[in-house]
C-alpha cells in the first residue's frame, strides 16, 4: 500500500472537483466519502443530491477561515492531499475498511491523532477499487497548525502495519533513498507528447549517462548541455558552481513556461555536492595487490579493478563508495557494448541505480580505480574482443552478487531487491557475451588425453565443484582455454585456484562458462620465464659493465691530461 502526500495547495473547492468529477480519462466511479473528521451532517456530493462542493468545501475550510479573520497574514498553504493505493493483486477492500485505513493515515501524518478534539478537518474520498484520496486542510480547531514534520515517514511506517493487519501485499520500509514515482498527470503528458518516459526519468537517465563522462562538475553540466538538457546554474561568489536545476525541452507549465527539476528531487544522489564529491577525488596509493602486468585495454582494466571488490566491502564507507562506481560502471559498459547486448545492459544500469544510494555516506576516493576504469570506457573509441567483453560482463554479474548481499546484510531493502534485478539482466548479458566465445572455442576441444589430465586439474583443484563444472556442456570448451594458458606458460591447477579464490562457484548456474572468462582474463598475458628473466638480468649486467669499462679510460684521460698536453697548455 502507498501513500503519497503531495505539495500543499491553497484551493479546497478545486480539488474537490477533480476527486467527485469524472477524471481525466472517465476513470472515476461513483465518488463519494468513506471516512470523515465528523460524518454526521458532512455534506457529501457523492451521496446527496442536494448537497455542493462548494458547500463542502465552506465546511472543511471554516477554521481557515476564522483563522485568516482573525490574523493578519492569511493561510495559504491548507490544503493536505494525500491519495492512498492498494497493489494490483490486493484483494477488494470494502468502504468500512478503507475508512479504517483513511483513520490511520491521518492519525499517523499528525492531522487528526487519536482522541484529539481540536484536530484538522478532514475526508477521505473513493471513486475507484483500489484507491482513496485523503483530503485535509491544515488548520486545527483551535487555530494552530498541525506538525507535520516527517509525516511522510511516519505514513509510510503505518502503511506496513496496515498491511500486515489487512493481509494486504507487504511492501519494504522506505529509508528517503528512492526516486519520486511519476504522477498521473505526468505520465498522461509524456503519452499526450508522445515521450515514452515522464520528463523527470527522462532527465535522470541523462544525467547518469553523463556521469562515466566527466571529472569535475563543470565537465558534467557542459556534457548535459551538450546532449540537450536545459540547465540554471547556481555560482558562488569564486565562481564555483553551488547547485542547478534540469529541465527536458518541450516540459512547459500551463503558461508555457519551462519547468526546471533540483537535482536532489530528480534522484536524491543527484544534487551537485554529492556528484561533485563523486568526479572529484584525487587518486590514492595503488593498491598493494595491484598486478604487476596492468590490464591492456579498458575492458580488461575493469576486469581487473573488480577483483578486490569483495574485499573492498568491509568498511561501510568504503564499501558504499565502491557499490555507487559499481553503477557507474555498468552504465558505461552499457553504453559502449555492442548493440544485442545494450538492451540488458541499460536495463541493469537503471535497476541498479538504487542499489548505488543509501544512508551511509561513501569515501569517494577509495573507489578511484573503479570510477577510473568506467570513464575509460565511456571515452574509448574502439570496442572490446568478444573474450574482454564477456570476461567484464561475468564480473559485473559476480559484484552484483557482492553488493547484494552487502546491502541485505546492512538491512537495505530496497537496494538489495535493486541489485537482485539488476542481476536478472546482468546474467542475461552474459549468457549472450558469451555465445560467440564458446563458438571459437568448441571446434577446436584438446586431445582425450588431455582432457583427461586437465580434468584432474579439476577435481584436484576445484574438488567441491568438480562434477557441476565435468558436466557442464561449456566444459570442452573450458578444456581448450585451460590447454590455452598452459601453452603460454602457466599452470592450469594454479590458475583455477586462482579463479576460484576470486569468484566463488556456489551460485555460478553454469560454473564451466564462469571459470572461461575468468581464466581467459587472468591468462590473456603469457606466463613469466624465472629462467629467462634471469638470464636476461645477468646479460643486461655484463653489457652494463663492458660499457663503464670502455667508458672508464677515456674519463680518466679527460680528468688525468698527459704531461704532453700539459707541455703543448703551456
Amino acid at each position: 500500500m502507498i501513500a503519497a502526500i503531495k505539495a500543499s495547495g491553497a484551493n479546497t473547492r478545486g480539488l474537490l472537483a477533480y476527486l467527485y468529477g469524472p477524471g481525466r480519462h472517465d476513470e472515476h466511479l461513483d465518488p463519494h466519502i468513506v471516512a470523515g473528521f465528523a460524518m454526521l451532517g458532512m455534506p457529501d456530493p457523492g451521496r446527496d443530491e442536494l448537497a455542493t462542493l462548494t458547500e463542502l468545501a465552506r465546511h472543511l475550510d471554516a477554521p481557515v477561515r476564522l483563522r485568516n479573520s482573525e490574523f493578519g497574514q492569511p493561510v495559504t498553504d491548507h490544503v493536505w492531499h494525500c491519495p492512498v493505493r492498494a497493489a494490483p493483486e490486493d484483494r477488494y477492500l470494502s468502504d468500512t475498511e478503507w475508512g479504517e485505513i483513511a483513520q490511520r493515515v491521518v492519525q499517523a501524518a499528525g492531522i487528526a491523532p487519536a482522541g484529539d478534539d481540536l484536530a484538522c478537518r478532514w475526508i477521505a474520498v473513493r471513486h475507484a477499487d483500489d484507491h482513496i484520496h485523503i483530503l485535509a486542510t491544515t488548520v486545527r480547531e483551535d487555530g494552530r497548525r498541525p506538525k507535520l514534520h516527517d509525516s511522510g515517514i511516519r505514513v509510510g511506517d503505518e502503511c506496513r502495519e496496515i498491511e500486515k493487519d489487512y493481509g494486504l501485499r507487504q511492501l519494504k520500509k522506505g529509508d528517503r533513498t528512492g526516486t519520486r514515482r511519476p504522477t498521473q498527470a505526468e505520465m498522461h503528458k509524456a503519452e499526450r507528447l508522445g515521450w515514452e518516459q515522464p520528463a523527470q526519468e527522462w532527465l535522470e537517465d541523462r544525467i547518469r549517462a553523463a556521469i562515466p563522462h566527466a571529472q569535475s562538475a563543470e565537465e558534467l553540466l557542459a556534457y548535459l548541455e551538450a546532449d540537450g538538457v536545459l540547465l540554471k546554474v547556481k555560482y558562488g561568489p569564486s565562481g564555483d558552481p553551488l547547485g542547478y536545476v534540469a529541465g527536458r525541452p518541450g516540459d512547459l507549465n500551463g503558461k508555457r513556461e519551462q519547468i526546471f527539476h533540483p537535482g536532489g528531487r530528480i534522484a536524491p544522489d543527484l544534487t551537485l555536492p554529492k556528484l561533485k564529491a563523486r568526479l572529484e577525488t584525487s587518486a590514492p596509493e595503488e593498491h598493494p595487490t595491484a598486478r604487476r602486468n596492468q590490464p591492456s585495454t579498458p575492458w580488461h582494466q575493469a576486469t581487473g579493478a573488480l577483483d578486490t571488490l569483495h574485499t573492498d566491502l568491509t568498511d561501510d564507507a568504503r564499501a558504499q563508495a565502491h557499490i555507487t562506481a559499481l553503477g557507474e560502471l555498468i552504465e558505461a559498459t552499457a553504453q559502449k557494448a555492442p548493440a544485442d547486448l545494450r538492451t540488458e545492459l541499460r536495463a541493469a544500469s537503471k535497476a541498479f541505480a538504487h542499489a548505488q544510494r543509501s544512508q551511509i555516506r561513501a569515501e569517494d576516493r577509495a573507489a578511484h580505480a573503479l570510477r577510473s576504469a568506467a570513464r575509460d570506457i565511456a571515452n574509448t573509441a574502439t570496442g572490446p574482443d568478444g573474450s574482454a567483453l564477456a570476461a567484464l560482463v561475468s564480473a559485473l554479474v559476480w559484484a552484483a552478487i557482492v553488493a547484494g548481499r552487502w546491502h541485505e546484510a546492512k538491512g537495505h531493502a530496497h537496494q538489495s531487491d535493486a541489485a537482485r534485478q539488476a542481476l536478472q539482466h546482468l546474467q542475461a548479458a552474459a549468457d549472450q557475451a558469451l555465445v560467440p566465445v564458446l563458438a571459437e572455442l568448441e571446434p577446436r576441444p584438446p586431445r582425450e588425453q588431455a582432457q583427461r589430465v586437465l580434468a584432474s586439474d579439476i577435481r584436484a583443484a576445484v574438488p567441491d565443484h568438480a562434477d557441476r563444472i565435468l558436466s557442464d556442456p561449456a566444459w570442452p570448451a573450458l578444456a581448450t582455454v585451460l590447454a590455452d594458458a598452459e601453452a603460454r606458460g602457466h599452470k592450469p591447477h594454479q590458475l583455477l585456484k586462482e579463479a576460484t579464490a576470486q569468484r566463488e562457484l556456489t551460485t555460478a548456474r553454469q560454473p564451466a562458462r564462469v571459470l572461461i572468462t575468468r581464466i581467459q582474463h587472468t591468462s590473456r598475458n603469457p606466463a613469466p620465464n624465472r629462467r629467462a628473466e634471469a638470464a636476461r638480468s645477468r646479460s643486461a649486467m655484463a653489457t652494463d659493465i663492458t660499457s663503464r669499462q670502455i667508458q672508464a679510460p677515456q674519463h680518466v684521460a679527460a680528468t688525468h691530461p698527459t704531461s704532453q698536453q700539459h707541455q703543448q697548455r703551456r
